[in-house]
């Protein structure tokens, strides 16, 4: 966020590695690698991806059966843990329990359509970004109405692209009248930057409130 004034509480886990090793980004990170807080002003921005990809339309994808609805070593080994966070939070700050937004990148984009299956009745409003939702885990989140904008890359090299439209179309198909869908055709695996940098988003999730405040159990 850089500093911006955004009227959030802002809590962010970070999935444990499990069986995953250590990544290489994670390996050959140096100290000199993390940005500084600065005193005054931000540190200069990274540079967005670089990508030899075409900019190419998404291959239709008419059957998702053989594609597992979760990514190995995901989101469901840490749900009673992000359960627990949400209630320590409300219990020890100043929140509204009718304005619980959620949104994720990456292996959090998989995370937040999980979560967002599994406790339908906790946010009022979901942003996966870069990562796409399966079929499967959709009925719950369209029985709910659960404000959805997703967000996806176009020529995203970590992600396929061509995943997020089953889930979506399932969406429809069940009835659910509440769903952005941005595919931002020019953006690598890190669209986040572009999503999170502006104010769209936030404004957007602002305009959603549930109408009974929700418990965390």
């Amino acid at each position: 966020m850089q500093k911006r004034d955004l009227p959030f509480i802002i809590v962010v886990p970070q999935l444990q590695m499990f069986n995953m090793g250590q990544v290489s980004y994670i390996a050959n990170r140096s100290r000199a690698d993390i940005p500084k807080r600065l005193t005054d002003g931000i540190p200069p921005r990274p540079d967005m991806f670089a990508s030899i990809r075409p900019i190419a339309p998404a291959e239709p994808v008419s059957d998702m059966s053989a594609v597992p609805p979760l990514l190995p070593d995901g989101w469901e080994h840490a749900e009673q843990d992000l359960l627990a966070i949400l209630q320590n939070v409300q219990a020890s700050y100043n929140t509204d329990g009718s304005r619980l937004y959620l949104t994720g990148i990456s292996y959090g984009g998989f995370g937040s359509w999980f979560m967002a299956s599994k406790h339908p009745e906790l946010f009022a409003a979901v942003a996966p970004v870069v990562g796409w939702g399966h079929p499967d885990l959709m009925p719950p989140i369209a029985q709910a109405q659960t404000p959805l904008w997703v967000f996806a890359a176009g020529r995203d090299s970590a992600v396929n692209k061509n995943y997020f439209y089953p889930g979506i179309e399932t969406l429809r198909q069940l009835g659910h009248s509440e769903v952005r869908f941005s595919m931002l055709e020019q953006a690598e695996h890190d669209a986040w930057r572009q999503v999170y940098a502006g104010e769209d988003l936030y404004n957007w999730l602002q305009q959603h409130q549930l109408p009974v405040r929700p418990a965390v159990n």
